[in-house]
């Protein structure tokens, strides 16, 4: 008889990452603070997080301090010469997230792709391997709807949307969701709205506050309820190579970034079908 039933207990489901890949076609809306402030709170909430840096400009990569010269082996290689998605993974400052950072490379690698076999699942293919490692991968995408953006898409589970509450935002929402629509249809059959979080929102401002009733009559609960404050402590990190969390952790910023991580994690416990995470 099997030990495990013998004793009564029941083996725990392994862990596997949810992959998240941060997108707006719109750039300016917050996705590059947004994947390395989340990405620290779901670690500071005792979760393994990878941050996957797709954005040619590299921004992930530098806000967390991951010098240019230290970029020799990264998502360029995974890319375009088959290296091993762990052989690019570099340790931060935050204890239980790394990063696979972006080089100078990635801005050529749309061109280089064509004519790459199965060009769009390159990094699904690559993230595989990884997914029994953390609880998380979060994709740090470029604003631009070319092969690196659908590779992202591609490779990931669900698409987390930061927002800013302005005059065009509906618009961009409604031209993301018909290019998340058809990569379900064509690339991704799995692929899902894992939310909209609204990024620089200040309460001051009444075309905001209409911004943010409209996006939440359009989605419903797939918007959340916290919303990231503009906050200059936020702006300030980067330039420190530090996440707003260990730049100043009592700010308004990085405060809003621990509620959402936890909102997060309260909406994936309830999500059917999905294991426990690891704490």
């Amino acid at each position: 008889m099997d030990s495990t039933l013998e004793r009564g207990t029941i083996s725990p489901a392994p862990v596997v990452a949810r992959v998240l890949a941060v997108a707006n076609q719109k750039g300016g809306v917050g996705k590059t603070t947004t994947t390395v402030n989340l990405a620290t709170a779901l670690a500071a909430c005792g979760k393994r997080v990878l941050i996957v840096d797709m954005d040619p400009q590299g921004n992930a990569s530098t806000g967390l301090g991951v010098a240019a010269d230290k970029r020799d082996q990264s998502v360029y290689q995974v890319l375009l010469d088959d290296l091993a998605l762990e052989k690019a993974i570099t340790q931060t400052l935050v204890p239980g997230m790394d990063i696979v950072p972006s080089g100078v490379e990635l801005s050529g690698a749309e061109l280089e792709l064509i004519d790459v076999p199965r060009r769009e699942f390159r990094l699904r293919d690559a993230v595989q391997a990884v997914r029994g490692t953390y609880d998380f991968v979060l994709i740090d995408c470029p604003p631009a709807l070319g092969l690196l953006t659908l590779n992202a898409l591609a490779a990931a589970d669900a698409v987390l949307v930061p927002l800013q509450a302005e005059f065009y935002a509906l618009e961009g929402l409604s031209h993301l969701m018909r290019t998340i629509d058809r990569v379900r249809r064509g690339l991704n059959h799995g692929l899902s709205l894992q939310g909209v979080v609204l990024t620089m929102f200040d309460r001051r401002n009444n075309l905001c506050e209409m911004v943010a009733a409209d996006v939440r009559e359009f989605l419903g609960d797939r918007v959340y309820k916290t919303m990231i404050p503009r906050n200059v402590r936020v702006s300030e990190a980067p330039s420190h190579g530090k996440p707003v969390l260990l730049y100043d952790v009592r700010c308004a910023g990085a405060q809003a970034y621990i509620r959402l991580a936890r909102e997060i994690l309260q909406r994936e416990n309830s999500l059917p079908g999905q294991p426990a995470l690891a704490s």
